[in-house]
Formats: C-alpha cells, structure tokens, sequence
C-alpha cells in the first residue's frame, strides 16, 4: 500500500492535482465558506422561508463567480466555460424554485442544466461500453421509484433521469488513462449529482431516507463545486482538441 501510495505522489497526475489546488484554493474559500453557513444554519431540514432560500443559493452563486474569475468570454476557446456558466445559471435558478416547493418547474430548470453540461462534456469519444453500464443504472434507479410517479411526473422523471445520466456518461467518456485532474473533476461532480438527485427521489417517491437532507445537500454542493472546477485549463483542452483535429485532417 505504501508502495503504491508513494508512486502516486511521484506521478505527474499528483504534480498536476497540487498545481490545480494551489490555483484555485484560494478561489474556492467563498464557495467552502457558505457552504458552512447553510450546513450550520440548516444542517438537519430545509425550510420554505426567503432566507433558506437565499442562503442555499449562496453557494452556486459562489461557484457562479469562481468560473468569472477564472475567465468567460465569447471565443471559441470558452465555449466549455460558457456553457458550464449556463448549467451553473440554471442550476441557482432551479435551487430557489425547489426551496419555495415549485418541484416540476424547478426539475426543469435543472433538466436545462444537464443539457448544457451534456453539451460543455461532448460527444468524443462516444465510449459505448460507459453508455450501456449508465444506461443499465438509469433503468435501474426509475424501476425503483416509478410506483410513486403520477400525473406530469410520469414524463417528466424519466426524462430529467435520461438527461442526467446523458450528463453522466459523457462526463465519464472524458475520462481515461491519460486524462486530465479537471476531467476526472466533472467525472466525479456527475456522479455525486446523480446521487444526490437519486436520493431526493426515493425520499420523495419511494421511502423515506435517513438523513435525506444532509445526504442531498452534501452530495450536491460537492457535485457542483468538482464540476466548476473542471473549467480551469479547459482552454488549453480546447487549442489541444482543435491542434488534434487538424492535424488528423492533414493526415
């Protein structure tokens, strides 16, 4: 174990890790900071008052400003941060329509979301064997809660778990043996999401879960938060992306 422990620390993934948390450490201290704020303030249940809402939301909008600070412009080179911006927009948007009870409406704001992370992760590679094991979990998780579906929900629950686990595949297409620190990022931010927005399901639609409300909140502040960070050095992923394509073109 120790072995492989001191391997990793000599690995240039674990060079590149401590590079990106020296970068974006300090960006990151309002994020950690009203995170604790709501886990102090409302830890153990949420609430439906303006000031819950308020203070749930503080968190996205932290993370809203982290990926300003790193860059946002209308180049091509931007177009991931841009388009984690948008998912960011509607994810804040989706947390205040939540807080005040507004559940299909907010399930919609954050389906738009999950589209525009989709479109921030790609398409390349297509990774088909990660496509069958999401899409085999994604049946799997509406089984479990589609007795407790009626009305609107019936098409609008497996539609929103069709676009998260979308987000979730291609998410983890990115990831490979050579992949960037950002990349397993937005890889571990998918996931986490899935599993927080799993457990407000079976709470919600199933049975009720032991500290549901921790659980959601925890999970979803690490998703968001793992999934904003992956813009750091994304432009450079791009020039990469479009030195590769050309040099295939010329080949």
């Amino acid at each position: 174990m120790s072995n492989v422990i001191a391997k990793y620390m000599k690995s240039e993934l674990c060079k590149e890790q401590k590079r990106v948390l020296k970068s974006v450490g300090p960006k990151l201290v309002p994020f950690f900071k009203t995170v604790a704020v709501f886990f102090v303030l409302f830890g153990e249940e949420s609430s439906s008052t303006f000031f819950f809402c308020m203070i749930k939301c503080l968190p996205i909008l932290m993370l809203i400003h982290f990926v300003l600070l790193d860059g946002v412009n209308m180049t091509e080179a931007y177009a991931y941060t841009r388009r984690i911006f948008a998912g960011l927009i509607f994810s804040v948007i989706g947390d205040a329509l939540l807080a005040w009870n507004y559940f299909e409406p907010g399930l919609l704001s954050f389906a738009i979301g999950h589209i525009y992370y989709t479109m921030a992760f790609g398409f390349q590679p297509r990774d088909y064997q990660k496509l069958a094991i999401f899409s085999i979990i994604a049946v799997l998780c509406f089984s479990y809660i589609a007795s407790g579906l009626n009305g609107i929900l019936l098409f609008l629950v497996p539609l929103y778990i069709i676009l998260i686990f979308t987000m979730a595949w291609r998410a983890g297409a990115r990831v490979g043996k050579l992949s960037s620190w950002t990349k397993q990022c937005s890889c571990a931010g998918a996931l986490l999401f899935c599993i927080s927005d799993f457990t407000i399901a079976v709470n919600k639609f199933s049975q009720p879960v032991p500290y549901s409300h921790t659980i959601i909140m925890s999970t979803y502040y690490a998703a968001q938060m793992l999934i904003a960070c992956s813009v750091v050095d994304s432009q450079v992923d791009a020039v990469l992306e479009r030195s590769r394509l050309a040099a295939r073109a010329d080949d």
